[in-house]
C-alpha cells in the first residue's frame, strides 16, 4: 500500500509529464474541461491529482510512456491512484 503523500508526489510527476506532452495535454484538457490555470490550482488538490492518474490509466500506452520517462514500475500509477480520494476499487466477488 502506498501512503497518500507518496501517491500525491507520483501524481504531481504525472501532472508534470502530462503538461509537457504537447499531444496528450489537449486531450486531457478537452476530456476534463480543465484549463491550464486549473492544472496549476489542481496541483495541490488530491482529488484533482487522482483525476490525472485516472486519465493516464485509461490507456496502457500512456502508462508505459509515463513510467518509462519517470523511471517507475508500471504498476505504480494504479497503486498511487488507489491511495488518493476516490481511488478504492469496488470488488463485487
Amino acid at each position: 500500500m502506498i501512503r497518500q503523500e507518496t501517491a500525491e508526489t507520483l501524481a504531481l510527476q504525472a501532472l508534470g509529464w502530462l503538461a509537457a506532452n504537447d499531444e496528450l495535454l489537449p486531450v486531457f484538457l478537452g476530456s476534463t474541461g480543465a484549463s491550464v490555470d486549473d492544472l496549476r490550482k489542481g496541483a495541490g488538490d488530491p482529488e484533482f491529482l487522482g483525476s490525472v492518474l485516472d486519465f493516464i490509466l485509461m490507456d496502457d500506452q500512456w502508462v508505459i510512456a509515463f513510467c518509462t520517462d519517470a523511471g517507475l514500475a508500471f504498476d505504480l500509477p494504479a497503486r498511487a491512484r488507489a491511495a488518493l480520494p476516490g481511488g478504492m476499487q469496488e470488488h463485487w466477488t
